[in-house]
């Protein structure tokens, strides 16, 4: 992709840094956050709020591609104030981003929504992938459902719409899960979390970054996809890798209870570790999306090559 008009809402997190990063070399980036940082090269920050149009929907006009990536972080209590803010700020932006294009006269060609590989039941049992994929109802799905409801229900005509349920993204850059599993495995903690049999669905930063341009690119694209490596792994094969690429022998098992301990004592929750999730991204595949990083143990070295070693050993 070059010379494009690209638009990412809620780009100042892990993922929206990486795609500035990525497409930003080439092409002129606007970011739309509540929190605008400074502008560089052919990167604009502009101020929303997320939750209604207005002095911003000026600058999506004409835009190749719109990404939305907007959502108060799940990594916190589920009190339901909370849960609340976790719900608003996902439906409140994609209704506000669908108000300002309806308003466009020349409205982006392509709107690739985030979404969350979460939104998947419970599995120890099969791979859920988009067509045969079973949908529970707790809260985080309920979530997932609704977000990508607001999404589906809008009717542009102009516009090519795509979903994206998004899995664990694993990346060297600042603010992702890294920073956590790393800290674990230095202070020697980087056994497996609960009894380690729960699926891990995971994908490498590269490929969320590769998938929405293929996507963009792709005039076939549209519905949704599962942005998650071909190649899940248990939680204890997870951390297994981790502890190898980083030079770790040693790494202390966390059981069930202590998790819970820690999660109410950090503020979070135990489902973010302990869910079962095993998804696959059948449809990429099937239309001819080639993964760059396709099995953790390179991808988990790529990473930890790009960090200092103070980020995951004492010494």
């Amino acid at each position: 992709m070059k010379n494009k008009k690209i638009i990412i809402a809620g780009g100042t997190g892990f993922i929206g840094q990486s795609l500035v990063q990525y497409f930003g070399a080439e092409n002129d980036i606007i970011v739309l956050a509540r929190h605008p940082k400074e502008n560089h090269h052919r990167t604009r920050y502009v101020l929303w709020d997320g939750q209604r149009a207005g002095a911003w929907q000026q600058h999506l006009e004409g835009a190749d591609l719109l990404i939305n990536l907007s959502g108060k972080s799940v990594n916190c209590r589920y009190t339901p104030e909370n849960k609340q803010a976790i719900f608003d700020s996902r439906t409140q932006s994609t209704k506000a981003l669908s108000q300002a294009v309806q308003n466009l006269q020349q409205p982006p060609k392509v709107w690739i929504n985030a979404a969350s590989a979460t939104i998947y039941r419970y599995s120890l049992d099969r791979p859920m992938d988009e067509t045969t994929g079973e949908i529970e109802n707790d809260f985080s799905v309920q979530v997932c459902k609704q977000w990508e409801q607001s999404f589906n229900d809008l009717t542009l005509p102009h516009t090519r719409k795509i979903i994206l349920r998004i899995a664990v993204t694993l990346g060297a850059a600042e603010g992702g899960v890294m920073g956590p599993y790393l800290a674990l495995v230095k202070y020697y903690l980087g056994g497996h979390q609960g009894n380690g049999k729960q699926m891990y669905s995971w994908v490498h930063i590269d490929d969320v970054c590769r998938m929405m341009a293929w996507a963009f690119e792709n005039p076939a694209a549209q519905g949704v996809y599962n942005c998650s490596a071909p190649n899940p792994v248990p939680n204890r094969t997870f951390m297994q890798t981790l502890r190898a690429a980083t030079g770790h022998h040693v790494g202390l098992p966390a059981p069930t209870w202590m998790l819970k301990i820690g999660a109410w004592m950090i503020g979070t929750e135990t489902e973010l570790l302990l869910k079962s999730r095993w998804v696959i991204p059948a449809r990429a595949r099937a239309e001819g999306y080639t993964f760059k990083w396709p099995e953790l143990k390179p991808a988990m070295v790529n990473i930890v090559q790009a960090l200092p070693r103070r980020s995951y050993h004492l010494f």
